[in-house]
C-alpha cells in the first residue's frame, strides 16, 4: 500500500467534531452498502474499547469516517476461531470520493492493527456490482469464503502487505 499526502489524518470523535461526523453522507446508491455514522457511533458506545471510531480529515476538512475493531472472535459459537481485527465501517463522503481517502483510512487501520501486534486485517462488505469488493481487492484483501450474515468476509495478511 502507498502512503497518502501528509495533510490526511484520523481524529478521535469528540464533542467538537461529532456534528461534522454525523453530517457525512455517501451517494444515494451507496446507502444500502454502509450504515450511517450515527449507527456506527451507537455501536462504538455499546462495544466500548473493542471499537475504534475515527473521523478522516483532509487538513481540517472532514471527508469520511472509519471504524475499526480489535480482537473480536469471528464466531463465538466456534471456540477454536481465532480473534480478528479489522475494518468495521468505512464511509467516504459523497463529495470526497475518489480522493484516496478510503485507501488512507484502510492503511491507517492496518498500521494500528500492526501496532497492537496483529498480523491480519479483516473486512466484511456487501457483495454486488455497486459494492466495495474491487476496492478491497486492489488493497490486497482476499475473500475467505466465509459470510458474516449476508456480507462477504475478506482478509489481508499484514506480514506480506507492503
Amino acid at each position: 500500500m502507498t502512503s497518502a499526502p501528509a495533510a490526511l489524518s484520523l481524529a478521535a470523535i469528540t464533542p467538537d467534531n461529532i456534528d461534522a461526523a454525523l453530517a457525512l453522507r455517501v451517494r444515494p446508491e451507496q446507502e444500502g452498502l454502509v450504515a450511517p455514522v450515527v449507527k456506527s457511533l451507537a455501536e462504538a458506545y455499546a462495544y466500548g474499547e473493542t471499537a475504534w471510531p475515527r473521523l478522516i480529515l483532509d487538513g481540517e476538512r472532514p471527508v469520511g469516517f472509519v471504524m475499526a475493531f480489535f480482537d473480536i472472535r469471528f464466531n463465538p459459537e466456534r471456540p477454536d476461531d481465532r480473534p480478528r481485527s479489522g475494518l468495521w465501517r468505512l464511509l467516504v463522503d459523497a463529495e470526497a470520493q475518489r480522493g484516496g481517502y478510503g485507501r488512507f483510512a484502510v492503511e491507517q487501520v492496518c498500521a494500528e492493527i500492526r501496532r497492537r501486534g496483529g498480523t491480519r486485517a479483516t473486512v466484511t462488505y456487501v457483495p454486488g456490482p455497486d459494492g466495495p469488493a474491487e476496492f478491497y481487492a486492489r488493497l490486497g484483501f482476499r475473500p475467505t469464503g466465509e459470510l458474516s450474515g449476508d456480507q462477504t468476509v475478506a482478509e489481508l495478511d499484514l506480514q506480506t502487505a507492503a
